[in-house]
Protein backbone atom coordinates (compact mmCIF):
# COMPACT_ATOMS: atom_id res chain seq x y z
CA UNK A 1 0.00 0.00 0.00
CA UNK A 2 1.31 3.66 -1.06
CA UNK A 3 1.96 6.00 1.72
CA UNK A 4 1.59 8.78 -1.07
CA UNK A 5 -1.43 11.39 0.00
CA UNK A 6 -1.00 12.96 -2.59
CA UNK A 7 -0.68 12.73 -6.56
CA UNK A 8 2.22 13.88 -8.24
CA UNK A 9 4.95 13.05 -11.34
CA UNK A 10 8.29 13.34 -11.33
CA UNK A 11 7.93 16.34 -13.28
CA UNK A 12 6.00 18.11 -10.89
CA UNK A 13 8.12 17.28 -8.24
CA UNK A 14 11.14 18.62 -9.99
CA UNK A 15 8.85 21.72 -10.65
CA UNK A 16 9.08 22.67 -7.55
CA UNK A 17 12.91 22.89 -7.40
CA UNK A 18 12.54 25.99 -10.17
CA UNK A 19 14.22 28.90 -9.09
CA UNK A 20 15.73 27.35 -5.58
CA UNK A 21 18.99 25.80 -4.17
CA UNK A 22 17.51 22.45 -4.70
CA UNK A 23 18.00 23.34 -8.26
CA UNK A 24 21.26 25.48 -8.05
CA UNK A 25 22.71 22.35 -7.04
CA UNK A 26 21.41 20.06 -10.05
CA UNK A 27 19.13 17.99 -7.22
CA UNK A 28 16.80 15.73 -9.71
CA UNK A 29 13.79 13.67 -8.83
CA UNK A 30 14.78 10.22 -11.04
CA UNK A 31 12.41 7.68 -9.36
CA UNK A 32 9.23 6.60 -6.83
CA UNK A 33 7.40 3.55 -5.51
CA UNK A 34 4.81 3.51 -2.65
CA UNK A 35 7.82 3.43 -0.05
CA UNK A 36 10.33 5.70 -1.25
CA UNK A 37 11.45 8.58 -2.68
CA UNK A 38 14.50 8.91 -4.99
CA UNK A 39 16.96 11.73 -6.06
CA UNK A 40 20.39 12.29 -7.93
CA UNK A 41 23.14 15.55 -7.27
CA UNK A 42 26.08 15.86 -9.61
CA UNK A 43 29.46 16.10 -7.55
CA UNK A 44 31.55 18.95 -9.29
CA UNK A 45 33.12 22.22 -8.15
CA UNK A 46 29.27 23.66 -7.21
CA UNK A 47 28.76 20.50 -4.85
CA UNK A 48 32.72 20.59 -3.79
CA UNK A 49 34.08 21.84 -0.67
CA UNK A 50 37.79 23.45 -0.78
CA UNK A 51 39.65 20.42 -1.45
CA UNK A 52 37.70 19.30 -4.07
CA UNK A 53 35.79 16.59 -2.64
CA UNK A 54 32.10 16.76 -2.16
CA UNK A 55 31.16 19.22 0.29
CA UNK A 56 29.42 17.50 3.83
CA UNK A 57 26.69 19.93 3.44
CA UNK A 58 25.76 19.61 0.35
CA UNK A 59 24.98 16.04 1.08
CA UNK A 60 22.81 17.28 3.83
CA UNK A 61 20.86 19.33 1.23
CA UNK A 62 20.35 15.92 -0.11
CA UNK A 63 18.75 14.17 2.56
CA UNK A 64 16.40 17.59 3.94
CA UNK A 65 15.14 17.52 -0.06
CA UNK A 66 14.20 14.63 -0.47
CA UNK A 67 12.95 13.63 3.19
CA UNK A 68 11.25 16.89 3.34
CA UNK A 69 9.65 16.73 0.07
CA UNK A 70 8.62 12.95 0.43
CA UNK A 71 7.11 14.25 4.10
CA UNK A 72 4.99 16.46 2.32
CA UNK A 73 3.57 13.99 -0.29
CA UNK A 74 2.65 11.69 2.74
CA UNK A 75 0.03 14.03 4.13
CA UNK A 76 -3.35 15.40 3.29
CA UNK A 77 -3.91 18.94 1.76
CA UNK A 78 -5.07 20.43 5.65
CA UNK A 79 -1.09 19.92 6.90
CA UNK A 80 2.58 20.50 6.02
CA UNK A 81 5.57 19.18 6.84
CA UNK A 82 8.60 21.20 8.18
CA UNK A 83 12.33 19.66 9.38
CA UNK A 84 13.12 19.38 13.16
CA UNK A 85 16.14 18.27 13.58
CA UNK A 86 18.82 16.23 10.86
CA UNK A 87 22.01 14.26 11.36
CA UNK A 88 24.18 12.68 8.75
CA UNK A 89 27.47 10.49 8.98
CA UNK A 90 29.44 11.21 5.93
CA UNK A 91 31.79 8.18 5.11
CA UNK A 92 33.54 7.96 1.47
CA UNK A 93 34.66 10.95 -0.04
CA UNK A 94 33.58 11.35 -3.78
CA UNK A 95 35.23 13.90 -6.01
CA UNK A 96 32.87 13.39 -9.01
CA UNK A 97 29.79 11.80 -11.05
CA UNK A 98 26.32 11.27 -9.18
CA UNK A 99 25.47 10.71 -5.95
CA UNK A 100 21.80 8.96 -5.64
CA UNK A 101 19.80 9.61 -1.99
CA UNK A 102 16.97 7.25 -1.42
CA UNK A 103 14.61 8.39 1.44
CA UNK A 104 12.33 5.80 3.33
CA UNK A 105 9.95 6.82 6.18
CA UNK A 106 11.43 5.15 9.76
CA UNK A 107 7.95 6.65 11.34
CA UNK A 108 4.81 8.32 10.49
CA UNK A 109 3.17 10.14 12.48
CA UNK A 110 0.42 12.15 13.38
CA UNK A 111 2.74 14.43 14.34
CA UNK A 112 6.21 13.97 13.66
CA UNK A 113 7.92 11.47 10.68
CA UNK A 114 11.12 10.22 10.64
CA UNK A 115 12.94 9.88 7.37
CA UNK A 116 16.04 7.59 6.51
CA UNK A 117 17.94 8.75 3.84
CA UNK A 118 21.19 6.74 2.31
CA UNK A 119 22.92 8.15 -0.23
CA UNK A 120 25.07 6.49 -2.28
CA UNK A 121 27.73 6.44 -5.36
CA UNK A 122 27.14 5.25 -8.65
CA UNK A 123 28.26 2.01 -7.76
CA UNK A 124 25.83 1.27 -4.68
CA UNK A 125 28.71 2.05 -2.29
CA UNK A 126 27.46 3.98 1.04
CA UNK A 127 28.54 8.10 1.22
CA UNK A 128 26.59 9.12 3.59
CA UNK A 129 23.51 8.10 6.02
CA UNK A 130 20.95 10.59 7.10
CA UNK A 131 18.47 10.72 9.60
CA UNK A 132 15.80 13.88 9.86
CA UNK A 133 13.15 14.24 12.11
CA UNK A 134 10.05 15.96 10.67
CA UNK A 135 7.55 18.19 12.48
CA UNK A 136 3.45 17.91 10.81
CA UNK A 137 1.95 20.95 11.12
CA UNK A 138 -1.73 21.87 10.26
CA UNK A 139 -2.35 24.96 8.26
CA UNK A 140 -3.97 27.68 10.09
CA UNK A 141 -7.05 28.52 8.53
CA UNK A 142 -7.42 32.66 7.79
CA UNK A 143 -9.45 34.58 9.86
CA UNK A 144 -12.44 36.57 8.09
Amino acid sequence: MSMWKKSFTLDSLNQTSVNTLVEHLGIVYTAFDDQSLTATMPVEPRTHQPLGMLHGGASVVLAETLGSLAANMCVSEDYYCVGLDINANHIRAMRSGYVIGKAIPAHLGATTQVWQIDITDERGRMVCTSRLTIAVMKHKKAKQ
